[in-house]
């Protein structure tokens, strides 16, 4: 449970983010909001109100664009104002950005995906874990990734990109931060049924390619992965029951962290749920 803690959730006024904002409230934890819709936040924050089991927790909300810098130090001192501090940050904001062929798409919308959805997050990251060393605090760190981290995407390029970022981010962050007792760990949610599934069927066939396309639209019947496979993720992952799990890449769909408990110590020590390249004579891989 997060009964009594603060968390901020960005790009939450919709989607993943709104599922994980009414996890926490359900937990027991008051929330800050934060996207680049105003309007939607207010709707958003008087929907999660309604999540609160205890009239004690706080649903507060701030506009911000998280590939804004200036942006998310106003962010940063708003919710200091409001909660004095802070427990955990999720770090879900993000667009697609450009869909179809890499060296024909956009150069302005490439950098742009790249500029919200990796250094966002990386600046994010970085006012957290500076908070969490002022205040003394072994807090926590939740960033959003999947969607090409951990194989080639094509007609993706820069979204890809960004998502294998995070990863090393994460990586290299909960390194940096592990004497601190401060965790920084990454979600892939799954395939879900959002606003980007609904951008690639626009795309169409021609751009994404005959397979991808018929993938979506398969996807788009059947419903995809619940958003609250992930909500449910980053519920653990906040709390005290992940322990000291740190510097990982933890899919809500096909790893069981729900008994992570019970191997912290090899999860620890070991390079599983990283990204890491095979080499040749480890793993079984031989060559004459």
């Amino acid at each position: 449970m997060l009964n009594g803690k603060k968390m901020l959730v960005t790009g939450a006024d919709q989607g993943l983010g709104k599922e994980i904002a009414k996890e926490f409230l359900r937990q027991g934890a008051s929330v800050c909001i934060c996207s680049r819709d105003e309007n939607r936040l207010l709707r958003t924050a008087e929907e999660l109100e309604r999540y609160r089991p205890d009239k004690k927790q706080r649903v507060i909300f701030s506009r911000a664009d998280v590939g804004n810098t200036g942006d998310m130090d106003a962010l940063y001192e708003f919710v200091l104002q409001e909660f004095e501090t802070l427990d955990c940050v999720v770090n879900n904001a993000g667009i697609q950005g450009p869909i179809g062929d890499s060296a024909e798409v956009s150069w302005e919308e490439l950098e742009n995906v790249v500029r919200i959805n990796l250094m966002g997050t990386l600046y994010s990251m970085r006012k957290a874990v500076s908070l969490f060393r002022k205040q003394h605090k072994k807090g926590r760190i939740i960033n959003l990734s999947g969607g090409g981290a951990t194989g080639p995407r094509e007609n993706f390029m820069g979204y890809a990109v960004a998502k294998t970022g995070i990863v090393r981010a994460t990586e290299t962050m909960a390194k940096e931060t592990a004497a601190d007792g401060i965790c920084i760990n990454a979600i892939a949610p799954g395939a879900m049924n959002t606003r980007m599934l609904d951008e690639m069927l626009a795309a169409g066939e021609e751009t994404l390619g005959k397979k991808v396309y018929e993938q979506a639209c398969r996807q788009k019947e059947t419903g995809g992965v619940s958003p609250g496979k992930a909500a449910a993720l980053a519920a653990y992952l906040a709390s005290e029951r992940a322990g000291e799990i740190s510097g990982k890449l933890i899919s809500a769909v096909w790893d069981g962290w729900a008994d992570f408990a019970s191997h912290a110590q090899e999860i620890a020590e070991s390079d599983i749920y990283t990204l890491r390249r095979i080499v040749p004579g480890d793993r079984g891989y031989e060559w004459e």
